[in-house]
């Protein structure tokens, strides 16, 4: 199995935001329902449907992968929230329609698209979920990097009751966190999983107290951003990638993401100015 090292540049469709610069901080405004403020290499993304609880519409689907596939070029990692009181509510009911099997898994697919440029594209993503993190957006969360989740936060996969499978990538992603067994569980009951109870299960990787998850969301976002570029997007597209080769494939994998990120300019100025320093004390 190889390695993708390099990152696919995407350009099937050209971004719908715009970008203007204010002096220290550059603001880009997407759509409606998705909003980015850029600062100090930080893109704080968040999903702007505060009436209804950050569902996601295929509009703002779309308007997610848009961002991913050509983020501005200042960004070093992307912080991703919800407004108002909850991360996300999953797919707007307003879209829920009887639908034959192409168009479902068209649906499905367009998820996965935009989920995939999350989790394997250039920029680490840092999470701050809160409230609801249902369905869908479980599966946004799931696809990010580093998850911050507050008290208020439970987690849900609802679908079931519907009489539907689950089609945003909760069955790839959300089994590998916590396990298949559990991920059953948690389709069959569609039990709502508590903060405290999704921190164990690592849904979550660190948990704060109510209006907490953002400032800590960004003080990772910054330790992240002092990172090469390059050995940040390794890390978040050869370590998922190397987990499911054999011991083998895996560590041979490893050599050549260790070559590779020691090649680049800025890992070579890194070392030698470590080593000079060393050397001078």
């Amino acid at each position: 199995m190889s390695l993708p090292i390099a990152i696919e540049v995407y350009s099937k469709r050209r971004p719908s935001y715009s970008c203007r610069q204010i002096e220290w901080e550059e603001i880009v405004s997407k759509s409606s329902s998705l909003s980015v403020e850029l600062t100090d290499g930080i893109a704080i993304l968040t999903l702007d449907r505060p009436d209804k609880r950050n569902a996601v519409d295929g509009p703002l689907i779309a308007d997610i992968e848009d961002f991913f596939s050509d983020p501005p070029e200042a960004t070093r990692v992307v912080v991703l929230t919800g407004a108002g009181d909850h991360f996300c509510a999953g797919l707007d009911i307003a879209e829920l329609k009887v639908m034959g099997a192409a168009e479902a898994q068209a649906t499905s697919r367009a998820w996965h698209r935009a989920t995939e440029k999350i989790q394997f594209g250039a920029l680490p993503v840092v999470a701050v979920m809160k409230g609801m993190v249902l369905g869908g957006g479980l599966e946004i969360a799931a696809s990010t990097h580093v998850r911050v989740a507050e008290t208020s936060a439970f987690y849900q996969l609802p679908e079931v009751g519907l009489g539907i499978f689950p089609g945003g990538g909760a069955s790839a992603r959300v089994s590998r966190i916590i396990g298949a067994g559990r991920a059953v569980e948690m389709m069959l009951t569609a039990r709502r999983i508590p903060a405290d109870e999704g921190q164990t299960l690592g849904l979550s990787h660190h948990l704060v107290g109510g209006g907490e998850g953002l400032n800590k969301a960004m003080e990772f976002a910054g330790r992240i951003a002092k990172n090469p570029p390059f050995a940040n997007t390794t890390i978040i597209n050869a370590v998922p990638r190397i987990a499911e080769m054999s011991i083998s494939d895996g560590l041979f994998s490893e050599s050549l993401a260790t070559a590779l990120t020691q090649l680049s300019d800025e890992a070579q100025v890194r070392v030698k100015g470590f080593l000079d320093k060393r050397g001078g004390s």
